[in-house]
């Protein structure tokens, strides 16, 4: 493909006050499997064997994911080709419907799913650190004020976003460095985690327990094992089970956030999502296998040993440090939560780099606070990295964070829904429109994500209300917001 130049861009380049092009693909795909490796893969997987006991179900969930996630990425590679500009999902979901369903995204993403994310994966990165030093730890109260208690876990995860925010405030090529450093540490650290467990990991206890009943279904026939579930109850339980899969891959769409910074965005964004996507989907399919190999997926939760109590009764639901423990004992743990630590770290970076630039193209449309739309002196928007580092902190400091990703997974879909919807949208409407590139499967590949997507929610709206309708709030909360915003500024005309 021709390196295509962005000249509309070349003037503000030049004078040093518009974002710098310093962005390579190779930055790319580390921002994409940065982001989406973060503390979820090491963890997940006990509540989705939870729901679907048997060890095959376990990899079909992440093999639906990983299929899920593929075909989103090249879905939205023809968006990201047309509109390769700052605010990446704000501006696809602005140019197919409008700016009012573009700004409850850019709402939902700062209330809760960026800085949410943000906070939860700060904690989970202190909360490691306990593991090496365990002055930090959620019972080091340094001082309570009624119920409230700030804990040395809570000081920790907030000096990091902090720290993290300061890195990126001083200019993209700053940013980029801690994630390239962080994004291949962790591929390489998996890739051996990988390679640690195959080759002194293999457990017979385990092999035998989930292999020669792959669908669980004999041992449920015996009475030697749980009842794994079939018909419509298994449909429930993947779709249920898919959500913390989805959200273990989620934010591999953030490269596009950065469209004005990355070099050649028209074939890089598409490139490093599907590149991006790929590497990590396939590495936590093996990973899941490894676990398997590890542990034997159903235990007894009363057991004293790890292997006795099962992927599924994994203490607090750590499933790769219950894998760590059996293989290596306590310092394998250790090198886990290292792992974990650089994991968490790297993932942060790349949520922080990229969730101001969603800010500042609403703030530019006069949708935002207008400072949030001004860049600094290094060409990176400050005021909406700090006042997005602000919001974080204080989702750090509520102890509510848990709850409002909980919440907003119905709406995050939603989105998604509405973004590849929009492929075809733009397609009757805009047919002329230069596309660089076009959605791989087209109109299949698209249908079937939003068809899957679709399913999900409805599972979700039916089995689990507490998660949906509290999520459709945060959303319905960003219309009068809209519109109060909105009267001080013309609407723009499609």
């Amino acid at each position: 493909m021709q390196e295509i130049k962005e000249k509309d861009q070349v003037g503000e380049e030049q004078s040093g006050t518009g974002f710098k092009r310093e962005i390579t693909l190779f930055d790319a795909i580390m921002i994409v499997t940065g982001g989406m490796i973060g503390s979820g893969i090491f963890m997940v997987t006990s509540s989705i064997s939870s729901e679907v006991v048997s060890p095959g179900n376990v990899l079909l969930v992440w093999a639906l994911s990983g299929f899920l996630t593929m075909v989103g990425a090249v879905s939205y590679g023809e968006l990201s080709s047309m509109f390769p500009k700052v605010g990446g999902q704000y501006v696809y979901l602005k140019e197919a419907y409008n700016k009012m369903v573009a700004f409850l995204y850019g709402w939902t993403l700062f209330l809760v799913i960026q800085t949410g994310v943000i906070a939860a994966v700060g904690v989970a990165f202190a909360s490691f650190t306990g593991v090496l030093i365990p002055w930090f730890s959620e019972s080091n109260v340094l001082f309570a004020v009624g119920g409230f208690k700030f804990t040395t876990v809570q000081l920790l995860a907030i000096a990091s976003i902090v720290y993290l925010t300061y890195i990126n405030s001083r200019g993209v090529k700053s940013g980029k460095l801690i994630q390239n450093i962080f994004g291949s540490t962790k591929l390489i650290a998996l890739f051996g985690l990988i390679l640690f467990g195959l080759l002194f990991g293999v457990n017979e206890t385990a092999v035998q327990a989930n292999f020669s009943d792959f669908w669980g279904a004999t041992a449920a026939a015996t009475g030697t094992g749980p009842i794994p579930p079939s018909g419509w109850a298994l449909i429930t339980a993947v779709g249920i089970a898919m959500v913390g899969a989805l959200f273990s891959a989620d934010s591999w769409n953030n490269i596009g956030f950065s469209g004005d910074e990355i070099v050649n965005p028209k074939r890089t964004i598409v490139l490093s999502m599907v590149i991006g996507s790929a590497i990590v989907m396939g590495l936590y399919l093996i990973i899941n296998l490894v676990y398997l190999l590890v542990l034997p997926l159903n235990g007894d939760p009363n057991a004293a040993g790890i292997v006795a109590k099962g992927i599924t009764n994994a203490p607090g639901g750590l499933v790769a440090t219950a894998v760590a423990e059996v293989i290596g004992g306590y310092p394998a743990t250790v090198a886990i939560a290292v792992l974990i630590m650089i994991s968490t770290f790297g993932c942060n970076n790349g949520a922080i780099l990229s969730g101001a630039r969603v800010y500042y193209a609403i703030a530019k449309d006069g949708l935002f606070f207008e400072k949030m739309g001004r860049l600094n002196k290094n060409g990176v928007p400050a005021v909406a990295l700090w006042l997005q580092c602000l919001w974080a902190c204080l989702l750090c400091l509520s102890g509510t964070y848990n709850n409002l990703l909980d919440y907003v997974i119905f709406a995050v879909m939603l989105f998604y829904i509405l973004t590849i919807v929009g492929v075809f949208v733009l397609r009757v409407r805009r047919p002329d429109l230069n596309r660089p590139y076009k959605a791989f499967g087209y109109p299949i590949l698209p249908a079937m994500y939003v068809i899957l997507a679709s399913a999900i929610c409805l599972i979700l709206l039916i089995y689990r209300p507490t998660y949906t309708w509290p999520g459709l709030i945060i959303v319905g909360l960003g219309i009068p917001v809209f519109y109060f915003f909105g009267n001080k500024f013309r609407e723009e005309k499609e």
